[in-house]
C-alpha cells in the first residue's frame, strides 16, 4: 500500500510477517494533516493484517525522524474547530499506535521534534541512531505538546517530560533520550541501526502473536481514557494556535530559516 501525497508520501509493505510503514516529507519528514490521516489507517490496517506480526515505523533520508506538524498548515487556521481537527491528526496516530495489538519498532535516524517525539514515545521499542537528538519545542512558539504529552510522560516520567516542555529552545542528545527510556537503544551507525531494527523484527515475527499481543495490553493499561484525553488536548492546543502570540512566532521563524516560499515543518530539526 501506498499513499502518495502531495511532497510527501506514506507507504507499507509486508514482508515475513514484518510490516514497515514509512513516511516521508521533503520538510525534514514533517506530517501535514493529510500524511497524519494516511499514518493512522496504515497502523490500523497493519494492526488488523492477520499475516502482520510486528510494525517498524520509519521516515525516509538521514537528517530528520520527524520534524513535527507544518507551519503554513498552522497559520492557516482559522477556528477553534479548525484547531480541533488539525491537532486531531496527532491524537489519531498516537491511539492507532496504542489500540494496535502489535508491537511497533520505530526506528529513529535522525532529529525529533515535536509530534516526532510524540511518535518515538508511542512506539513500544525505539531504536535511535546517535545523532537523533530531541525537542519539545511548541512552547517556543506559544503551544505546548498537549497532544504528544501524555505518550512522552508515560515513557520518560514526569519529572523529565517536565524539563523537555519547558526547555523547549534546547536540544537533549541521543543518550538523555536512552537514559530516561524513550530509546531502548542507541546505535552509532544506519548500518549497526539497521541490523538491530531487522534483527529484532525478525525475532518478533517469530515469536507467539498472542502472547506479544497480551503483553502489549498490559504495557498500555490505564490509557484507556486518551480516547478522549487527546482530543480534549488537541482542542486546547487548537484554540492557542490562534493566539497573536502563536502567529507572530511562527512569522519569526519562517524568517529566521528562509521559510517563506515553502511548505516548512513545524519547529523544524536544523539542517
Amino acid at each position: 500500500m501506498s499513499i502518495e501525497i502531495i511532497e510527501g508520501y506514506v507507504k507499507a509493505g509486508t514482508v515475513n510477517s514484518i510490516t514497515t510503514i514509512e513516511f516521508h516529507h521533503p520538510q525534514s519528514n514533517s506530517l501535514p494533516g493529510k500524511m497524519l490521516s494516511a499514518l493512522a489507517t496504515a497502523i490500523q490496517k497493519a494492526g488488523l493484517d492477520a499475516a502482520t506480526k510486528v510494525i517498524v515505523l520509519k521516515s525516509s533520508g538521514e537528517k530528520a525522524f520527524c520534524a513535527g506538524a507544518s507551519f503554513n498548515e498552522l497559520t492557516a487556521i482559522q477556528d477553534e474547530k479548525q484547531g480541533l481537527e488539525f491537532f486531531s491528526g496527532f491524537a489519531n496516530v498516537i491511539n492507532a499506535m496504542r489500540n494496535s495489538q502489535k508491537f511497533i519498532i520505530a526506528r529513529v535516524q535522525g532529529k525529533c521534534v515535536g509530534g516526532g517525539v510524540g511518535l518515538a514515545a508511542a512506539a513500544d521499542y525505539a531504536i535511535a541512531l546517535q545523532s537523533a537528538d530531541i525537542k519539545l519545542s511548541e512552547l517556543a512558539v506559544g503551544i505546548g505538546p498537549f497532544v504528544v504529552g501524555p505518550a512522552v510522560e508515560r515513557k520518560i516520567g514526569a519529572a523529565a517530560f517536565s524539563s523537555l516542555s519547558i526547555d523547549a529552545t534546547n536540544w537533549r542528545n541521543s543518550n538523555w533520550a536512552l537514559q530516561h527510556g524513550l530509546f531502548a537503544e542507541v546505535h552509532e551507525s544506519s548500518e549497526v541501526l539497521d541490523k538491530a531494527v531487522s534483527a529484532l523484527a525478525n525475532t518478533l515475527a517469530q515469536s507467539s502473536a498472542e502472547a506479544m499481543a497480551a503483553l502489549k495490553k498490559i504495557f498500555w493499561a490505564g490509557t484507556e481514557n486518551w480516547d478522549s484525553l487527546l482530543y480534549e488536548r488537541a482542542a486546547v492546543s487548537g484554540r492557542l494556535v490562534l493566539s497573536n502570540y502563536t502567529k507572530e512566532a511562527i512569522e519569526g521563524f519562517k524568517t529566521k530559516y528562509g521559510m517563506r516560499t515553502k511548505s516548512p515543518a513545524f519547529c523544524r530539526a536544523p539542517t
